[in-house]
Parts: structure tokens; sequence; C-alpha cells
């Protein structure tokens, strides 16, 4: 028989009661975390978000009650009424902070049963992430998930307090707009009173923050949710958070103070302490040092040591004298054996015209002055591993790689990206036991000056590298159709890890530029004007400089988290296939919807 709750009301959480509140009265409410009968006692923890505290049935003091809770069972929601008690020094719990004490219960309201759940939260052996996401209720009441809602929220409140206190106002913007695809497909929604046509659900609120500059809202911020149906990893997911801000007439160093203001604030509210400023590198020096636009910092980075190759050297190897040859140098990992040899190399597979050198040793007996030269330039101590990575020297027949800068030629970026990728999977695989990833070693990095086209193979023309909205240089306007190859944009990544944080650039403001990108990325008049009239139209009412940044809290709370994915730091996940388990979505919907819609389901 199950009781009501009355009047009653709880005096404390569960994980509050100390020694200090001993001899007094409390009223716990919470859920049944554990049971234990040893016959005349019987005790209950009794679990909220708090913690959890011991409660006490003796059949001597009160059989009746006693006999109450013998029914009690995991997940039980109860309340407790009784008077705090300091524990036998025996009999102390020092795994919790409430274990010195324990509730000896005068009253037990049982407010409800729980049927056995397929898992238990006090568990410490995990079902598969499928049964966790079907019963997410379940799942959220663990310690673990628990800690990095609250985490989340933290995080989320001390942006908050940051970007307010600088005079940011929060502003939302439309969930319901219209379709402008780029990049990522929309998830559409249909309009019933206007049919045959459809509402996206924003990517981002790009072009709304912009519209609120020229509105004169200077500084803008927003958490918000945003949509890209695309395929899911690790670190994707079809619903996502973003700090999303925009200012206007900033230049990039003064959106970099506001990130790394806030990003302190939120380290700070997890309990962590940053150096700000954040280093500072272009794109070519991060493709050259780390092969990658997001490079991690704490290793060591690559060097190019053709230089160290004589030219019979090269023509003996196979591979190009006239591009890089790139040491990749992992700390503490030593020599690898023969098997562990073969076991990288399908790490490398398929990285165009890249060759790689796995076996420094070999090549040490080969060209012993070489290797010598290779180590000193690089910097590698003797228990360090090191392989190379070189062009070979036959043609490529990779496609080539548009958006790339004279700088950093095409054929000299497949070497560079192919050694960036190998170097961190190196270290994932062999270099996290010696400390190479060490998870509260946060190395940020402004990764500055990208390409503003890349080159579209498929589509055979250039496309945003960021988006159309980024501004080119100043310098390389001239050059926006004589070589778009070349031109930079004034946009700016916030690296951590070797994950993007954050992505922003300084905007186009004007009409006649950006009137000039649309043309460059191979779009007709009636074709801007159909996807951005509205926004062109902007344009033309006195738009001020603005620029600003997107930052993903997913990312960030999972990183603080210590998470292996972003599933679990969002409350209610899509799996890797797009579905939300626990609801059973999405599903189909009935001919009487669709009819209404005017929408007719074509079948696979």
């Amino acid at each position: 028989m199950l009781d009501f709750l009355g009047e009653l009301q709880r005096t404390h959480t569960c994980g509050a009661l100390r020694v200090s509140d001993a001899g007094r009265k409390a009223v716990l409410m919470g859920w049944v975390n554990r049971r234990r009968d040893l016959g005349s006692l019987i005790f209950i923890d009794v679990r909220d978000r708090t913690g959890a505290t011991q409660v006490v049935f003796d059949r001597e003091r009160n059989p009746a009650l006693h006999d109450k809770a013998e029914v009690l069972r995991n997940e039980y929601v109860v309340a407790a009424i009784g008077t705090v008690k300091k524990r036998d020094p025996n009999t102390v719990n020092k795994n919790i902070p409430t274990g010195e004490v324990e509730l000896v219960a005068d009253e037990l309201r049982i407010l409800n049963q729980a049927k056995q759940p397929p898992f238990l939260p006090s568990e410490t052996v995990l079902p598969n992430e499928e049964m966790r996401l079907k019963y997410r209720y379940i799942d959220l009441r663990r310690d673990a998930m628990q800690f990095n809602i609250e985490l989340r929220h933290k995080v989320a409140m001390a942006i908050r307090g940051y970007l307010s206190a600088k005079g940011f106002f929060e502003i939302e913007t439309p969930f319901m707009t219209r379709s402008t695809p780029e990049g990522a497909r929309d998830y559409l929604v249909p309009s019933r009173v206007q049919p045959g046509s459809f509402y996206a659900l924003p990517q981002s609120p790009q072009l709304f923050k912009q519209i609120l500059m020229i509105s004169g809202f200077d500084k803008y911020f927003q958490i918000v949710r945003c949509f890209r149906d695309e395929d899911l990893r690790a670190d994707r997911q079809p619903e996502f958070t973003q700090i999303d801000l925009e200012m206007s007439y900033p230049q990039p160093d003064r959106v970099y103070e506001v990130v790394e203001g806030f990003l302190t604030a939120a380290f700070k509210a997890a309990g962590f302490q940053i150096k700000t400023p954040f280093p500072r590198m272009t794109y070519d020096e991060a493709i050259r040092l780390y092969g990658s636009d997001k490079p991690d910092l704490r290793l060591p980075p690559m060097t190019d040591v053709r230089d160290t190759f004589a030219q019979e050297n090269l023509s003996n190897l196979a591979v190009s004298a006239s591009s890089p040859i790139v040491a990749i140098c992992i700390p503490k990992v030593g020599e690898l054996s023969r098997k562990e040899r073969d076991d990288i190399k399908p790490l490398f597979s398929g990285r165009g015209n890249a060759k790689l050198f796995e076996d420094f040793k070999r090549l040490e007996k080969s060209f012993p002055e070489t290797a010598a030269k290779i180590r000193e330039k690089s910097g590698a101590q003797p228990e360090d591993l090191i392989v190379i990575v070189a062009a070979d020297s036959k043609p490529a027949t990779h496609p080539s790689e548009g958006g790339v800068k004279p700088e950093v030629k095409q054929h000299d970026h497949a070497v560079y990206t192919a050694a960036g990728l190998l170097r961190v999977a190196l270290a994932q695989r062999y270099a996290a036991q010696h400390g190479a990833f060490v998870r509260r070693d946060f190395r940020f990095l402004w990764v500055t000056d990208f390409p503003m086209f890349e080159w579209d193979e498929q589509g055979k023309r250039w496309a945003a590298a960021h988006h159309p909205f980024t501004s080119p240089h100043e310098r390389d306007m001239d050059k926006l159709q004589s070589d778009p190859a070349s031109v930079r944009a004034l946009a700016y990544d916030v690296v951590l890890n070797g994950t993007e944080l954050g992505s922003g650039s300084i905007r186009i403001h004007r009409q006649d530029i950006q009137r000039t990108i649309f043309h460059a990325l191979g779009m007709t008049e009636e074709e801007a004007h159909t996807r951005f009239g509205f926004f062109l139209e902007a344009l033309e009412y006195g738009t001020p400089p603005h620029g600003g940044i997107a930052l993903g809290l997913d990312r960030i709370v999972m990183i603080l988290a210590g998470a292996e994915s972003l599933r679990e730091v969002i409350p209610f996940p899509k799996t890797a296939r797009a579905v939300d388990l626990m609801v059973d979505a999405p599903t189909p919907v009935s001919e009487a919807q669709l009819k209404e819609l005017g929408i007719q389901v074509k079948k696979n």
C-alpha cells in the first residue's frame, strides 16, 4: 500500500547530514539505493542527486515500522523521518560524506514502487550503451551522469555570467527559418499553412546574429541548440549546443580575449586553472609542424628532415627529392617490434602518394650519418620512437587538394597531413601509457589565416572553406577572381588537445564584397538572390564591421568530464544512427498527418 506525501516536506537532502546534525530531527526523500537486512535491523541507503544517507529500522524500537521496511526494494521512492545519530566508530563509512551519521527512522512513507530495473544506478559494471540509452532515466541516476550534468550546468552558468558582465545580451534566434544549405544537410519542417513549403532547423544562428549586429545589438551571445543532418561520430550529434557570440567593430584579438575570458571562467567552474593568452599559429604553420589544422600540442611537432638526406639516398629510397621528408617523434615509446610495425601500416594505408618508413633502426643501419642528423634535428631522445614519412618518387595518383596556399604546395600538403594523422594515431596507440595524453594537461591554441576557399573535386568548383560570410584578408581582395587558392580568410579556430572547440571569423559587412564572394563560389545573381536576398538587402542599410565565433558546449563539457563521447554529457542524446532509443524516434506518422501537410512518402 503506497502512502501520500501529504504536507510533509524534506528538511535535508540525502548528501547534507553531518556529525554536527546529531540529535536533530530530519526528513529525507529519495530512492532506495541499497537494502541490507540483518534480521532485527534493516539498513536502507536513501539517495538523491546530492548523495546518500543510511537509514536504520530497528525491530526492537518499532516492530510495525520494521515490518513496513521489509517490503522496500531498490529504486523505491521513500520519505524517511527520524533522528540523526552519530555512528559507532567501527561502522563509519569513510567513502561517503555522510558516512559518520545515520538516520534512526521513526516513520516511513513509501511514495512509489519500482519494477526491477534492467540495471541499477549503483552498479559499477555497466550494460551496453543501447541499454543505457533506452532506459536513460535510470542511467541518469548514476553518480557519474549526475556529475556530468551538474558540470554542464556550472560551465554554462559561468559562461553566461562572464559574458553578461562584459555587456553581452543573450538574445534568442528562431528555430524555424529558411533552408540555406551549406555543408551539412538541413532538417526540414513542413508547413501546414503553406503547403509545399518548408522551414529548416538552424545549423547555426549565423545570419540572424549578423542581422543583430545590423540592428544595433553590438554584443550578442546565446547558448543555443543547433541541428545538422549528418553522419555521426563520438563528437557529433544531430542536435547539439553551441556558445554563439558576435560583436561589432572587433579586431580578431578582441574576439580571442573574450573567448579566453569565458573559457577561463568555465574551466574554473570545473575546478581547473588555464593559462592565457593562448598561443597562436597560422594554418600553414599548423600543417607544416603538426600535419593538422587542429594540432595536439601535448606531442612534439614534426620536423622536415629532407636536408639530412644526400641525393643518392633519396634515389635509393625511391622518395621525391622536391617534397618534404617528415620525422615524427613519439616520446618514451622506444623501438617497435616487428608485429607492432606491421600493425601501424594499416593506420597509414590510403594516404595517396605518401610513403612510410616505420623501421628507423633499419634506416639507421643503411644511412648512419643521416639517422644521426635526424635524431639531432628532431630533438629525439634514445628512448623515443621515430618514424619517417616522405612522398613517393612516382607521380601522385590522388586528386589535388584545393584551398591550399602556395607556401604549402598541394603535393607537400598530402605528406604533412598523412604524417599528422599517423602522429596522433601512434601516440594514441603506444604513448598513452607514458603520459603523452594526460587528460588534464590542457593545451589551447588559436589557429589563424585559414584558406578562404577549398576545391570541390566533385562539383569542380571552389567552395567556402569556412562559410561564405567570412571576410577575406584585405590584402588578398584582388586575388578573389585571379587566384582563389591563395586568398586567406580572416577566420580562426580555438583548439584544445587536438579537438576543435570552436570556429569563427570576421564577417563580410559590405554588400559588394559579399556579392563578389558569392560569384567566386559559382553562384549566379539569381541563385544568390533566391538563397540570401533578404541578407543582401539588410547589408544595404548601414552594416557595421563585425565578427564572432561559436564553440561547442558539449565538447567542452566532454573534455572537462574526461568522457569519451558527447553522449556522456548530453541528457538525452541520439545513437550513432540518429535514433532516440528511449522515446523510439524517429517514427512514421499517420496518413492523416501526411495528408494534412500535403506530403506523400515514397517507399525505397
